[in-house]
């Protein structure tokens, strides 16, 4: 399965490897903190915790008595519900004034002889939890000391207490005292002002007065409805008995008073008897006969008298015609009836406003009593409130007096100091000595992560591949010592270097990676014949030569013709790997000193090596040159393979050059040794040859620092077959 599918666990992976290559940083960093906070655990002095216990309760006596129970009582005077006064209290038992107190007794001094000062003396003030005490503490380097500070710390507190709470008695009773003179004047004024709106406003009891003005209303109320109701009543006959009179409203009384005057009757008649006497003398006579004229004459002085008469008996003059002065006796009845009719309906109207008037009083006195309870209510609070002040500060007085002479603290010492070892002290000392190592531990992860993000070498082989961008051919693991390991060297190739391991270690797991490497060559040739192969490296110190000698041997190993050419004429370094003289080589055959046949040395029947030679002032002049192209096409024919081992790519030219001319180059890269910037630089170079590169190989790879599921020479085999030969590679 693919692993680019879980990139989480790369991602792990590759940190872990991080750790691995600079486990020396992590551990270093570790043991230097860890050896701080194990100095700092040992050269910690040991340091001891007085620990004392004190209680607070309420003043017993106060209770016993019953006055000035709140003076020294601990309460909150605060709004929020979660304040509580014993916090209040825990500052009080740090205050200066106490930590002063404990200097002066116990004589404290700092180290310069002067006495201490209040901010260097730590107490420590733990609440009880689920009681009303505290745990007082002191941590000190002399136990007695310890002891005797929290000691001295519950007794000054207790008689500070004291002090305090008989100090707030006597000041309560002061301030008290200077209140009652206003006190007493408010009440009074509050009486007079009460007294004066009654007196005012004649107020007796405005409640009972309330209930009998609405009773009196109410009973106004009724009469005025019978009133009324009788008032309809008489009007309703008054009016049908005029109607029946047909006399104007006001006649009656006078029509029924004429008729029954003497002198008007007498009158009345004698008019009467003329009017007759006249009404048949006009039946007899014309108006001109004397008697007629005498009889109108009769007529107008009896009408005189009778207006006269009348005016007389009424007391006022009246207009009324002489028929309605007589009235028979029914109408007179009814006459009569209709003046008591007025008279009764006129008593009635009268009564009636009278009953209005009386009411009217009421509803005005109704209407302001609201106002009057308002203003009384107003008035009495004010008085009750004065009364209840005057008698509550009397009443203080007299217990805060009494609390003057019983008052006693609040608190008392539940337990006396104890000393023992500061716990405190031990587990800092402890958590300075884990702290220390875990921060170093950090500290170390993120040098190491530092360091190498700042590192620009290429750190794995697959870092290498990323970083080029060619095919990774091979992998060659770093060949370490090891005292079990079950190889055994051969003895036949003494002259032979043991870093041609393929030669000396047979049977080892670098003889195995070699084997890899040449089938993989082969497998790319297989559609183009790969026969010369260049061997190169970006910088210097990469194994290329190793690289060279290794391949080279192998491949003669499986029956092929190898010749390997030391073409490094800057620093040849075949002739270390195969025990082989340098006098002439490479060089001489270029500049036609000597003859190939002549100069080649055989290592095995299948290996023949070409040394460098003479070194050369301008080495890069013969490599690029005909002669060396035809050289190369004469070898082709006798060798089935020609491994040129070459400088490497950084400031020199001849890899470039000769991969040029040869079939394919073979890049060497060592993790650890090069790093990014150099890997630009010669894949440029190689890009800008046009050289055919056949791939990489990795060397001296660390295979605890490769990912397992990269390199896949990684086997418990691997593990176990390894000797320690000279890891300093040689070009």
């Amino acid at each position: 399965m693919d692993n680019k599918n879980y990139p989480d666990e790369i991602n792990i992976q590759k940190y872990l490897l991080v750790f691995k290559r600079r486990w020396l940083i992590v551990s270093g960093v570790f043991v230097a903190f860890a050896a701080l906070g194990g100095a700092n655990f040992f050269m910690q002095p040991t340091t001891y915790e007085a620990s004392g216990k004190l209680m607070f309760q309420l003043n017993r006596t106060s209770s016993l008595t019953g006055v000035g129970e709140k003076i020294g009582h601990l309460e909150s005077i605060g709004s929020n519900n979660a304040s509580n006064p014993l916090d209040t209290q825990a500052l009080l038992v740090q205050s200066e004034t106490i930590k002063q107190d404990v200097i002066k007794t116990l004589k404290l001094e700092d180290q310069t002889g002067k006495p201490l000062k209040p901010e260097s003396l730590a107490i420590e003030v733990e609440r009880i939890i689920g009681t009303d005490g505290f745990n007082i503490s002191h941590i000190s380097e002399d136990p007695k000391m310890a002891t005797d500070i929290v000691n001295e710390v519950m007794n000054s507190y207790i008689a500070n207490n004291i002090i305090t709470n008989r100090s707030e008695a006597i000041a309560a009773g002061t301030f008290i005292q200077k209140q009652l003179p206003r006190a007493k004047i408010e009440l009074d004024m509050a009486a007079e002002a009460l007294r004066r709106f009654k007196t005012q406003n004649q107020v007796i009891d405005l409640q009972e007065e309330t209930s009998g003005t609405v009773k009196a209303i109410l009973a106004l109320d009724e009469e005025l409805n019978n009133a009324r109701s009788q008032l309809a009543d008489l009007s309703t006959q008054e009016k049908q008995i005029r109607r029946q009179l047909n006399l104007k409203e006001g006649q009656a009384v006078d029509i029924t008073s004429l008729s029954q005057a003497s002198g008007v009757q007498e009158v009345l008649a004698e008019l009467q008897k003329v009017q007759t006497q006249l009404a048949n003398q006009r039946a007899r006579y014309t108006e001109r006969n004397p008697s007629i004229i005498n009889l109108k004459s009769q007529e107008i002085a009896l009408k005189s008298l009778l207006q006269q008469r009348t005016a007389e008996s009424l007391g006022y003059k009246i207009q009324l015609s002489p028929n309605k002065l007589q009235m028979g006796k029914l109408k007179q009845d009814l006459a009569s009836d209709f003046v008591k009719l007025q008279s009764q309906r006129l008593g009635l109207e009268k009564k009636i406003a009278s009953i209005s008037s009386i009411r009217q009083s009421y509803a005005q006195r109704a209407d302001v009593m609201p106002n009057l309870e308002k203003m009384e209510g107003e008035l009495s609070r004010n008085l009750l409130v004065s009364q209840k002040s005057y008698e509550n500060l009397l009443t203080r007085l007299q217990e805060i007096k009494v609390a003057e002479n019983q008052t006693i603290g609040n608190a008392r010492v539940l337990q006396y100091a104890e000393v023992g070892s500061n716990p405190a002290a031990t587990k800092r000392k402890m958590l300075i000595l884990i702290g220390g190592g875990f921060v170093g531990l950090l500290l170390g992860v993120a040098a190491a992560l530092f360091i190498d993000l700042i590192d620009r070498s290429v750190k794995t082989s697959k870092e290498a591949e990323e970083l080029f961008g060619y095919t990774l051919l091979g992998l060659i693991p770093t060949f370490e010592s090891n005292n079990n390991t079950s190889e055994v060297e051969d003895t036949t190739w003494e002259r032979v270097s043991r870093r041609v391991i393929v030669a000396t270690y047979p049977r080892s797991i670098v003889h195995e990676a070699y084997q890899m490497l040449q089938a993989n060559l082969k497998f790319i040739s297989l559609d183009k014949k790969v026969r010369t192969i260049v061997v190169t490296s970006s910088v210097a110190g990469e194994g290329k030569s190793e690289i060279s000698a290794n391949l080279a041997m192998a491949m003669a190993q499986a029956g092929r013709r190898v010749l390997l050419v030391d073409a490094d004429m800057r620093q040849p370094s075949q002739h270390h790997f195969w025990g082989l003289i340098n006098s002439v080589g490479l060089s001489n055959v270029m500049v036609g000193q000597d003859e190939f046949s002549q100069i080649v040395q055989q290592i095995t029947p299948n290996l023949s090596v070409l040394t460098a030679g003479v070194i050369p002032p301008n080495p890069l002049a013969l490599i690029d040159s005909e002669r060396m192209t035809t050289l190369i096409d004469q070898l082709s024919q006798q060798y089935d393979y020609i491994i040129f081992d070459t400088p490497h790519l950084m400031g020199t030219a001849e890899a470039a050059v000769l991969g040029k001319m040869a079939d394919g180059v073979l890049v060497v890269i060592r993790p650890g040794v090069v790093d990014s910037t150099s890997v630009a630089a010669a894949k440029s170079l190689l890009s800008l040859s046009e050289a055919n590169i056949l791939g990489i190989v990795a060397n001296a790879v660390n295979v605890k620092q490769e990912p397992d599921n990269y390199f896949y020479y990684n086997s418990p085999r691997a593990e176990n077959s390894v000797e320690k030969v000279d890891t300093a590679p040689l070009s």
